[in-house]
């Protein structure tokens, strides 16, 4: 068990770094193409880390979950998230992500980590730095 709650810290550390540089890289509010690219691939990796950092945390908690849908489901269940539809559409639109060599598919991405995702992972970091 002890292993299980060091495990969630440690993946915590990494989530906190990427959030940490997609939380820099929102900041500077103009972004040229490079840039939006950059962002969005900041926000993968903070999305990926996220989610993974939820399953770790809820498995310490003895919440058994095995796929993203159920620790999304599960942290909101258990008040970790604030939004879970926000989530289940960060999960859905993953693949969107992917194909931001596509201008307009970038820019849909974009906005969305702009607009919405970023107030939904900035929550749960904040709820998770607590635990910490």
């Amino acid at each position: 068990m002890e292993n299980k709650d060091i495990r969630w810290k440690q993946r915590f550390q990494n989530f906190e770094g990427a959030f940490q540089n997609l939380k820099e890289a929102i900041e500077l509010k103009q972004h040229s193409k490079l840039e939006k690219a950059g962002l969005i691939q900041f926000y993968e990796f903070t999305f990926e880390l996220a989610w993974k950092t939820l399953k770790d945390y809820l498995e310490d908690k003895k919440v058994e979950v095995k796929f993203p849908k159920d620790v999304i489901k599960e942290s909101f269940k258990y008040e970790i998230i604030s939004d879970g539809d926000n989530w289940m559409d960060m999960l859905d639109k993953r693949n969107l992500m992917s194909h931001t060599y596509d201008e307009k598919n970038a820019e849909i991405a974009y906005r969305l980590v702009i607009d919405n995702y970023f107030a939904a992972i900035e929550q749960c970091y904040l709820k998770l730095k607590k635990e910490q």
